[in-house]
């Protein structure tokens, strides 16, 4: 088989589709289905506009947090523990029995903490000057 390589920037949506089906048939084949499935909580003001809010999904047990934003105006508040409460009982509902998370702001990772989420480990000069940190939260004794 002859083979070529190409490094690209911009991917086109259906190739990374590709990936993606091609990925998860060979997990499912090895691991099982991982039934991933989105989550998303979302703070919105008096209009309707997003002034807080998680992304992530549930998958083969587990909440990811990918993101979790909370505008300035209400940081302070306590909003991204109410936000996480949130996620972890729709997570808990979907059968999840534990949560990870990571960040590169210390003080982020604070929050985190005081969630219950314990560091498991850290990816030093990530970024430079920085390290990432990795927390898990076990949601079902």
């Amino acid at each position: 088989m002859n083979t070529t390589f190409e490094t690209t920037a911009d991917p086109l949506p259906e190739e990374l589709a590709f990936l993606s089906e091609r990925l998860t048939a060979f997990n499912d084949g090895d691991v099982g289905a991982s039934e991933r499935k989105a989550l998303a909580v979302f703070v919105r003001d008096e209009i309707g506009a997003i002034v807080a809010g998680i992304s992530g999904y549930t998958a083969w047990g587990w909440l990811y947090i990918q993101w979790l934003w909370v505008d300035e105006r209400l940081r302070g508040q306590h909003m991204a523990g109410r936000m996480l409460d949130a996620a972890e009982s729709e997570a808990v509902a979907r059968g999840c029995q534990n949560a990870w998370i990571d960040t590169f702001n210390p003080n982020a990772a604070k929050v985190y903490q005081r969630q219950g989420y314990q560091p498991f480990g850290t990816l030093a000069d990530f970024p430079v000057g920085r390290s990432r940190i990795f927390l898990r939260k076990k949601l079902v004794d």
